[in-house]
């Protein structure tokens, strides 16, 4: 009896651990109605899908729509179109390069795949960025005002105020690659 008791216990918590956590995930997103965005008198509301709805079952991130693209990308939980068109090649790099100024701030490891993934060359190569090594002067400053990585980041892509995701390569890391020694 006291083994039935202690099942049904564990049955009825974990069943409130689940109902708690669907309700803290349910309140990262605000319902379209009380976004400030959307109108909530709009007959559109109806059509429309609610972010808690659409994304709880996503992997979890810690910054933006707290939801880790990448993530969901690579576990097959989204497969977004690569290309408009059908007929457009589908062009992905798996390399990645690295960014330093060797000032205060650690080095930036751009990763091609991720971006590739997601979008083809021509989103960001000619205007964005030139394709020829050396070319490119990156800043902050264009950056935040929402040019070359600020036309992504902090609009559809990460915040920027996640430093830490692109500038992950400390001095020490990055001297070590650039003299030929394993990470």
């Amino acid at each position: 009896m006291a083994l039935c008791k202690r099942r049904s216990l564990r049955v009825v918590l974990g069943a409130a651990a689940l109902v708690a956590a669907a309700a803290a995930t349910a309140s990262l997103w605000a319902r379209l109605q009380d976004d400030g965005v959307h109108d909530p008198r709009s007959p559109a509301m109806a059509q429309l899908q609610q972010p808690a709805e659409a994304l709880a079952p996503l992997p979890r991130d810690t910054a933006g729509n707290q939801v880790n693209w990448v993530q969901a990308l690579d576990s097959g939980a989204i497969a977004p179109r690569s290309t408009l068109l059908d007929s457009a090649p589908v062009r992905t790099r798996d390399d990645s390069f690295l960014i330093s100024r060797f000032g205060s701030m650690p080095a930036v490891r751009f990763p091609h795949r991720q971006h590739t993934l997601w979008l083809d060359c021509a989103n960001c190569h000619e205007a964005l960025f030139k394709s020829q090594r050396g070319a490119n002067r990156y800043s902050m400053s264009a950056i935040l005002e929402g040019e070359q990585c600020g036309v992504c980041h902090g609009a559809v892509a990460f915040p920027l105020t996640e430093c830490n995701r692109c500038h992950s390569v400390s001095n020490a890391q990055l001297l070590r690659e650039l003299r030929g020694q394993p990470r």
